[in-house]
């Protein structure tokens, strides 16, 4: 199974607040030849780390493709470009944030995001507002590094940081 984290807080000048940004950016990942067999309600959640940037809208879906992991990484990263995301600062607000989350079983042994993908996404089980969809999307999806499910994860995350459903679909 391969995993993808949506997530936007700032509104884009075409496509308007995040919602709709991120409805457009499924779109995109569509018309880029990866098919999306599941996503997750979307979710409102507080910045992380806490600060004072507009709240985020986020969601997970899962996708089949015939790309390897990199190729897959680097396309969503041209995604993420074409809607105007600039990477700068780690955790500023943006307009598009497209995380690969899982892809198979796949585990690199590199932790260092700087040499490269890292699989799974490192901190995925440190955040509510991943853990959430993809455990609505996929409670029974087993970390491969943790060894726990995603629900097993969510529910033994502190809730420290808010996370709403904001609509379905």
């Amino acid at each position: 199974m391969i995993f993808i984290a949506l997530g936007a807080n700032l509104n884009h000048p075409l496509y308007g607040d995040p919602l709709n940004t991120l409805r457009a950016a499924i779109e995109e990942i569509e018309q880029s030849g990866l098919e999306v067999v599941a996503k997750s309600s979307w979710y409102k959640t507080a910045p992380v780390p806490i600060s004072d940037q507009p709240w985020f809208v986020n969601a997970v879906i899962q996708v089949r493709t015939a790309l390897p992991a990199k190729e897959l990484l680097a396309l969503l990263h041209t995604i993420e470009r074409k809607f105007g995301r600039v990477r700068e600062i780690q955790w500023e607000a943006r307009v598009l944030d497209l995380d690969l989350l899982a892809y198979g079983d796949s585990v690199t042994q590199n932790q260092d995001q700087q040499l490269g993908k890292v699989i799974p996404h490192p901190r995925m089980h440190e955040r509510r507002f991943v853990m959430a969809p993809l455990s609505e999307i996929s409670p029974d999806w087993l970390h491969p590094v943790i060894g726990k499910t995603a629900k097993q994860i969510c529910d033994g995350l502190p809730c420290d940081s808010e996370v709403k459903i904001l609509k379905q679909g």
